[in-house]
């Protein structure tokens, strides 16, 4: 009948054609955006406060500064005290504004490269962890999905599922690469995987709870080519189903 309105389907981005596409750009409901951004940008503060909270201190040491590549390819010079004071301000004001969905690309865009900038001085003072790529990576590629609300699972988005997609991606290339740079780095894997190489890791934390590993050689050498074992099959994750 004219005159009454018609539920509309679910909406939906044209889907990509090419496997490939398909398969690096699914389609995803934008509520699982909503929910990952809340996460990220939570843990974004949480990290510059506890994980990498050494920047205000490396302000105290400029002369110390040797900054990475891309670093000096911007630039970028050593941080203050002062500057380090506003830059960790900056992420946090705008990592809850972007949590909230408050103005979500502006404030998803200034998140990152406010804590782009911070990974540059927590990397930037002799000791390079490739544990917080896919973190910068995340930080990175959410502002470009754009608005995403709580309340749109049935809202499905290419971009939305390109965003997740580069993540995972990165995750899964932080181990893999990393077993390949053990290989390079030791000349044989084997050496590596029979080494002492989480002893020392122990001993260099020196955690109370970890001592007692200390005295079970044959226990963290099996750890040792498990983490292999993991590191090699990590590419694997990208194309299971399911959970």
């Amino acid at each position: 009948m004219s005159g009454i309105p018609t539920l509309s389907s679910t909406p939906t981005e044209a889907a990509p054609t090419n496997p490939f596409l398909r398969w690096f750009m699914p389609e995803v409901p934008l509520a699982r955006v909503a929910v990952f951004r809340v996460f990220i940008y939570l843990f974004i503060i949480i990290d510059v406060l506890t994980i990498s909270g050494d920047v205000i201190a490396h302000g105290w040491t400029p002369e110390f500064y040797q900054p990475l590549w891309l670093a000096r390819f911007l630039h970028i010079p050593a941080v203050s005290v002062l500057g380090a004071q506003i830059l960790l301000t900056f992420i946090i004001v705008f990592s809850l504004l972007a949590a909230a969905g408050i103005l979500q690309r502006l404030s998803g865009w200034a998140a990152a490269i406010t804590f782009g900038l911070w990974m540059f001085y927590t990397q930037g003072y002799g000791y390079v962890a490739h544990d917080h790529m896919a973190l910068v990576i995340a930080a990175f590629v959410l502002p470009t999905v754009g608005t995403a609300r709580f309340r749109d699972v049935g809202t499905a988005s290419a971009r939305a599922g390109w965003a997740l997609r580069v993540v995972q991606i990165a995750v899964v290339l932080t181990y893999f690469y990393s077993v390949v740079m053990k290989w390079i780095a030791s000349g044989n894997i084997t050496q590596w995987a029979n080494g002492a190489v989480i002893i020392w890791a122990l001993m260099r934390r020196g955690a109370e709870w970890s001592k007692p590993f200390l005295e079970m050689p044959g226990l963290l050498i099996a750890a040792q080519w498990a983490t292999l074992v993991f590191e090699f099959l990590s590419p694997v994750a990208l194309f299971l189903k399911g959970k």
